[in-house]
């Protein structure tokens, strides 16, 4: 008897302070990693998939992102939020400026 499945894992990759496209209020976001690996005897093996998303700590709204745009908000995080490096021309959430 072979037994295998996935399982999946939830990373947080870093909070930002966003306005957020449902609620409009700026609030902090949490940036997720979810990554589904392939399983055998319940050992993980192999990544299946992976997806980003942000989460608003103030609504819960949850919104998809790509690979690329979570590398930039994730580089935009660890470096306090100065020079976006081009990220809010093409995306509807822009960083909060206080």
């Amino acid at each position: 008897m072979i037994i295998f499945g996935t399982k999946g894992y939830l990373y947080q990759l870093a909070i930002l302070t966003l306005v957020c496209t449902q609620c409009g209020n700026p609030a902090a976001h949490t940036l997720r990693k979810r990554v589904t690996k392939f399983t055998l005897f319940f050992v993980p093996l192999f990544p299946v998939s992976t997806k980003y998303a942000t989460q608003c700590t103030f609504c819960g709204a949850e919104n998809k992102v790509t690979a690329e745009q979570a590398e930039q908000l994730q580089a935009q995080a660890v470096g306090g939020g100065q020079g976006g490096q081009g990220y809010g021309q093409s995306h509807p959430r822009q960083p909060y400026q206080s």
